[in-house]
């Protein structure tokens, strides 16, 4: 009996005890995590044969979709397919936009049409009855769509401003301004929209938002004068948008609308143009304060000196023509005083120099006192007043005579003119001084003299010119550049070629050439008789049918065939009005050239060229100083 219960007792340890031990394994503790990471591991690796289509699966959006807290769609079996379709794509619309909030626009709007393109080859109406396979299909199409531009515009956007930068990726500097700027402007699109105007909420939200980034915005001209809650603002006027365009689905409406603004823009654009060249005009032709209180202060200083004191040496060699001798007609001290400074300053032998300087009644005291008080070193300096050339009278000279005619003083000063900007560029009155005109009376002025050179006063000598006088004119009277490399420098562009005087005597695609720096061999002229030529052409244009007024159309007739063309290292154009002139230019040039409206002297001058300008003055100069003129 004991040895019957015995047996049963083994065979219960057997059948209970036994299993337990073969399956337990006394190191699982240790091999647990490894076995539960090959376990998840064989479970991704199943492919279910590929069967994409059959199991319906969809594809898994990234962990960076999953935090952009982005709406999900749910379909019901009810739901038409152009409902669901239309949905989905508005959604995807706004993903994009708010994703892309730090590329460029022009960015974003290739994330919105791969979207929206595509979206509507979905939209396509088709005859043909569509089965409930291929339905399926366009759905796993369309969210596979959504997970590559997602996981594309994931990629590019910058999680903050200095991380792009430390990757050392490229950044527009005004990329969220020009954003900013085009969110505007589809607001503002959205605003005028009837659909948009019925839903008051909408309005109201965006209406707050256009003030918002317009705050932001503001006068910022790039991404580091924006305000730190700048991107924010952005990120919100983007979802608001994105509501205005399921709102306002009907493209013609919004295509009209842009239109319209577009138009309305040019035309503005057109009216500030218009205002700019004006006000650019008037501003050439107004002396700055400063320059106004400096020729009165020297003016006064001149009148306290002594008659013996107001007198220059060295005035033997006016008239020496083994002597460089330079001819510069200026009302302007400053501008006159940095022409002698910079060509003394540059010369190899100063004492050779010798600057015939005339002026006007008004500055001829404050030219000579400048000079008396600032001598140029060894160089010979000589003041005229023009008043003092009686021979110059209108008797004598046609163009005297036009300039103090009524119909020329009408034609500059007649308020009506200033609403047109036609011919705005000549109708500027420094044509009516004749310093302006004294360049075509050299013989005249310096009747001993064979050779000068001619100098405007906003031009800047960086090199010798002792070398001009060494040029063979070959038998010409005017030595000058040519400026004709751009189309704008040729005769048709100065000359009325309608006439029939202009068109039978001149070639209209002929090269013009620069005043401002020129050689003059007077000897020529007065055996040419340029002085009479000059004249003849002058009366012909009594009515200004031939040529605008200026200097350099009379300059392109009297000098036609008889000008000399220097090597362009002399003389270098455009730093007045062209912010493009090639710096190689300006480095090699003997001479450069402030042609054009944007004078160094003046606040509406280019920044860049100031500087070759400015350091020939000296700003501690106790009259300039009193005049606060500051570089």
């Amino acid at each position: 009996m004991v040895t019957f219960r015995n047996l049963v007792l083994i065979l219960l340890l057997l059948t209970v005890a036994a299993p337990i031990l073969l399956y337990t394994d006394p190191y699982a503790s240790i091999k647990t995590p490894s076995s539960k990471r090959d376990f998840i591991d064989d479970v991704t690796a199943l492919t279910f044969n590929s069967e994409e289509n059959r199991l319906n699966l969809l594809p898994r959006e990234s962990q960076a979709v999953v935090r952009r807290d982005v709406v999900g769609v749910v379909y019901s079996t009810q739901d038409s397919d152009s409902s669901r379709k239309q949905e989905t794509r508005d959604q995807f619309s706004a993903r994009v936009l708010s994703a892309a909030d730090d590329e460029t626009q022009s960015q974003t709007d290739n994330h919105i049409k791969q979207v929206t393109d595509t979206a509507s080859e979905m939209d396509k109406p088709s005859d043909v009855h569509v089965s409930s396979d291929t339905s399926q299909d366009k759905e796993r199409m369309q969210v596979q769509l959504t997970q590559k531009t997602t996981e594309k515009v994931d990629e590019q956007e910058p999680k903050d401003f200095g991380a792009e930068k430390e990757r050392g990726n490229v950044v527009m500097p005004d990329a969220q301004v020009r954003h900013l700027k085009d969110q505007l402007i589809r607001a503002k699109v959205y605003l005028s929209l009837p659909a948009a105007k019925a839903n008051p909420h909408f309005v109201r939200e965006l209406r707050l938002r256009v003030k918002e980034v317009t705050r932001a915005v503001l006068d910022a001209s790039k991404d580091s004068d924006l305000p730190k809650n700048a991107i924010e603002r952005l990120k919100a006027m983007e979802l608001t948008l994105a509501k205005g365009k399921q709102i306002q689905d009907d493209c013609s409406t919004v295509v009209k609308k842009l239109r319209a603004m577009l138009h309305s823009a040019e035309e503005q654009l057109r009216v500030h143009k218009k205002q700019t060249m004006f006000l650019t005009q008037l501003t050439a032709k107004t002396i700055p304060k400063g320059l106004h209180c400096l020729p009165l202060r020297l003016t006064t200083d001149y009148y306290n000196l002594n008659s013996s004191e107001r007198q220059f040496p060295n005035q033997e060699k006016l008239e020496d023509n083994q002597l460089y001798h330079y001819a510069l007609f200026s009302d302007n001290v400053l501008a006159a005083s940095v022409v002698v400074n910079s060509t003394i300053t540059n010369a190899k032998h100063p004492s050779k120099h010798v600057f015939h300087i005339v002026t006007d009644k008004l500055n001829y005291a404050a030219m000579r006192m400048w000079f008396l008080n600032n001598p140029p070193g060894k160089a010979t300096i000589q003041v005229q007043n023009v008043e003092e050339f009686t021979w110059l009278n209108s008797s004598y000279s046609p163009v005297l005579k036009q300039l103090s005619s009524r119909s020329m003083i009408d034609y500059y000063f007649r308020a009506h003119h200033t609403n047109s900007d036609a011919n705005l560029k000549f109708r500027n009155p420094k044509y009516l001084s004749i310093l302006n005109h004294l360049r075509f009376y050299l013989p005249e002025i310096f009747p001993k003299l064979s050779k000068v050179v001619f100098l405007d006063d906003d031009i800047v000598v960086q090199k010798d010119l002792s070398g001009l006088w060494l040029v063979d004119l070959k038998g010409n009277v005017n030595g000058a550049v040519e400026t004709c490399g751009e189309s704008f420098h040729r005769f048709d562009r100065y000359l009325n070629f309608s006439n029939p005087l202009i068109s039978k005597n001149f070639d209209p695609r002929a090269c013009g050439w620069a005043y401002g720096m020129n050689v003059f061999d007077l000897d020529e002229w007065k055996r040419q008789n340029i002085t009479e030529v000059y004249h003849r052409w002058q009366n012909l244009n009594e009515d200004r049918e031939l040529w605008k007024l200026g200097t350099l159309p009379p300059g392109l007739i009297t000098f036609w065939k008889r000008t000399y063309p220097l090597e362009r290292r002399w003389h270098v154009l455009g730093l007045g009005y062209n912010p493009s002139v090639n710096q190689r230019d300006i480095e090699r040039a003997a001479v450069v050239h402030y042609n054009g409206n944007l004078k160094p002297w003046l606040e509406i001058g280019l920044q860049k060229y100031r500087g070759i300008w400015s350091k020939h003055v000296d700003y501690e100069h106790v009259y300039l100083r009193e005049c606060n003129i500051n570089p």
